[in-house]
């Protein structure tokens, strides 16, 4: 399996630039621009709010909504109106009013005191094979924030940002991508601000002013063999950031208010080896009067990293450790992660269950998927199929019955080794051919499919069968950062 980090195979082909609006037609929701092979498609999603899409090949093909709660065609609709001439398109909404130039066509934004912003550069919104991308112009006194989980200076000017997220030891100031990636920024200057949401699930890049200062860009990329992504973004007009984060959480969704205890103090690190060592520990903030609220156990309160586990030997007594803590005003949190250790003869439930009911996910040839984390060799549920997840969930209840108060997921970032941890290997990902989902909505490589999944229910003939590279070892080492953490 081929090693990014990031940084895809690059193309020496030139792009192809959206070109001139030859026709112009309009719904209640949206204006579509015919521009001779691609097409653009805006949307109005409500009075600061648009979606921009290119088709370059004019086919807007369905898509699922993985980071957005709403289909457009679930909203209600918001009045626009559309008036054209010999030289532009323009839409106008309440609360600002996007501008088409026809020839080529070039896309400009403005408030309602004429002042511009997410300004389309020269370039506009191009594409090339397995690509698409969008240029637009940094105006003076420009600055930009968010991005996900970053390292360095707030304001990204001049930076690059890929999102592709990796498992990301001993990152320091300059690295790039870590474990969360989140395509939204916001771009702040006296008066005007607006944020940009990048509606992708496949590679992306954004350049602030690097490699063309005055210009940034947005790119998205699809493995070799692979059809050319969509382009497909968002521009929410502010002004100030209150109201750019408020339409942007409406759009992708906003979680509940969290329990009062989870605002608290958690004291999290690796690891607590011990029914013993969590139990002074609890000691020990209350003798010193350090407000505590949430005790965190990592990957040594399993019985050999074998999630929904507990190790007989240093946790004999979970339930009566949880009690005991709670008594005190502790809240107990739990680590659990999606790698389930691979043990066809070691009567461990979770294993057996999920090899019996086929929920593993598999390589497109049928043969079971497996990488390593902590238990060594592991396989993972396939979560795109809403039986697995049920099942899944429910697993959850021998720890939330005995007094669990939260769940703590890790290794959802691609952090899957090719062999076992101290071994010289590289981080592999899940591969992309792989059929995931039920028989009624399978997707490869990130694409909606309607194949069916291959014996979706039927396990492997031989499923108990270990690799035949896979030997007993003993258990990883975990990984510290300098101070100490780990790094999951």
């Amino acid at each position: 399996m081929p090693q990014y980090f990031g940084q895809l195979p690059t193309t020496d082909q030139p792009w192809v630039t959206v070109g001139a609006v030859v026709a112009v037609s309009q719904s209640d929701r949206a204006v579509q621009l015919n521009c001779g092979e691609s097409s653009v498609l805006i949307s109005v999603i409500d009075s600061n709010l648009i979606r921009v899409r290119l088709a370059p090949n004019g086919e807007f093909f369905p898509q699922r909504p993985w980071a957005v709660v709403a289909e457009d065609p679930e909203r209600s609709p918001v009045p626009f109106k559309v008036e054209e001439t010999a030289a532009t398109v323009e839409i106008k909404t309440e609360r600002m009013r996007v501008v088409v130039q026809r020839q080529p066509c070039r896309l400009t934004c403005f408030d309602n005191d004429d002042r511009p912003f997410a300004q389309d550069a020269d370039m506009g919104m191009s594409w090339r094979m397995g690509a698409t991308a969008a240029w637009k112009q940094i105006e003076a006194d420009e600055n930009f924030y968010g991005f996900g989980e970053r390292t360095g200076f707030l304001n990204k000017l001049s930076e690059v940002k890929t999102n592709w997220t990796l498992d990301a030891l001993d990152y320091d100031s300059l690295t790039d991508e870590m474990y969360q990636a989140i395509p939204f920024f916001i771009a702040l200057r006296p008066e005007v601000g607006y944020g940009i949401f990048f509606n992708t699930t496949f590679w992306s890049q954004f350049d602030i002013g690097a490699a063309h200062p005055g210009t940034w860009s947005m790119e998205t990329r699809s493995l070799a063999g692979m059809q050319t992504p969509p382009l497909d973004y968002y521009i929410i007009y502010g002004p100030d950031p209150a109201t750019i984060l408020g339409s942007y959480t409406q759009l992708t969704g906003r979680m509940p208010l969290p329990p009062r205890w989870a605002l608290g103090y958690h004291q999290c690190r690796w690891s607590y080896d011990s029914e013993t060592a969590v139990r002074e520990l609890a000691q020990e903030f209350r003798r010193r009067r350090i407000p505590c609220d949430v005790i965190h156990l990592d990957i040594d309160y399993m019985r050999g990293y074998r999630v929904f586990t507990w190790s007989p030997q240093r946790f004999p007594h979970p339930e009566k450790l949880l009690r005991e803590l709670a008594e005190d005003g502790f809240k107990t949190v739990v680590i659990i992660d999606p790698g389930v250790k691979y043990e066809p003869e070691a009567n461990y439930h979770v294993f057996d269950q999920g090899i019996d009911k086929d929920y593993f996910i598999r390589k497109a040839d049928g043969q079971l998927f497996h990488g390593y984390v902590w238990p060594d060799k592991a396989l993972f549920p396939d979560f795109l199929r809403p039986e697995v997840r049920q099942w899944w969930g429910h697993l959850h209840e021998s720890l939330t019955s005995i007094g669990v108060a939260g769940i703590w997921n890790d290794m959802n970032e691609p952090a899957i080794a090719d062999r076992p941890f101290g071994d010289d290997g590289k981080h592999i990902w899940f591969p992309l051919d792989a059929p995931q989902g039920n028989s009624q909505f399978t997707i490869h490589n990130s694409q909606l499919s309607h194949t069916p999944h291959p014996t979706p229910h039927t396990p492997h003939p031989t499923p108990h069968t270990p690799h035949p590279s896979y030997n007993s070892r003993r258990s990883p080492q975990p990984l510290r950062t300098d101070d100490g953490e780990i790094e999951c």
